[in-house]
């Protein structure tokens, strides 16, 4: 039985929405607690682990920015949800704003996260992760401890979670057009392709 307790951390108004197959295309620069301020990507399949405290419906797209529902400043639920988990099935690079703007069509987040993306550790590029979702068969709801705490993008679940007998959120035909579709926009520098 294959199991892991690997974990990337994304807004949950993300997680939802890579859930219901509405994108597959996450955009990190990674979090203050990075290795060597760098984003990087550990594992090719990850459980998705939602976070809450950080959302900010401002940089969202307005059907997005309706979901989030703000928090205070260190709060985190003392369950949280995990439902699906993901293959990372292709990494790339992005270094100019009109590639980006391109891809707008193709996530979640707005022209504002775009522009302070690209402010932010301007010589860093932008790192699009192409993710194929899978939903868990029942969700499973772990403790949470202060070690999934902090600005970092993978975590080590203290409780191993199986990934079998799940289904994908999409067919692999429909997963593959939203590839190309990503891959067409150009002036994307394909960092890893996983096999």
């Amino acid at each position: 039985m294959q199991e892991t307790t690997s974990a990337l951390k994304e807004w949950q108004v993300a997680v939802n929405a890579l859930e219901q197959g509405e994108t597959i295309l996450l955009l990190r620069k990674g979090g203050i607690r990075e290795t060597e301020g760098k984003f990087s990507v550990q594992h090719e399949e990850v459980l998705l682990y939602p976070t809450y405290e950080h959302q900010q419906p401002e940089l969202l797209k307005p059907d997005y920015a309706a979901q989030v529902q703000p928090v205070e400043s260190g709060w985190h639920p003392n369950q949280v949800r995990i439902g699906s988990w993901a293959k990372i099935t292709d990494i790339i690079q992005i270094t100019e704003a009109d590639a980006i703007a391109r891809l707008l069509p193709l996530h979640i987040w707005n022209v504002q996260w775009v522009i302070e993306r690209l402010k932010w550790k301007p010589n860093q590029p932008i790192h699009g992760l192409l993710l194929r979702t899978y939903l868990l068969p029942e969700p499973q709801i772990i403790p949470y401890t202060k070690s999934y705490g902090g600005c970092k993008s993978w975590i080590e679940l203290q409780t191993a979670i199986s990934l079998s007998d799940h289904h994908p959120v999409l067919s692999e035909a429909e997963y593959e057009q939203q590839v190309k579709a990503i891959r067409a926009e150009g002036e994307i520098t394909e960092e890893k392709q996983y096999c």
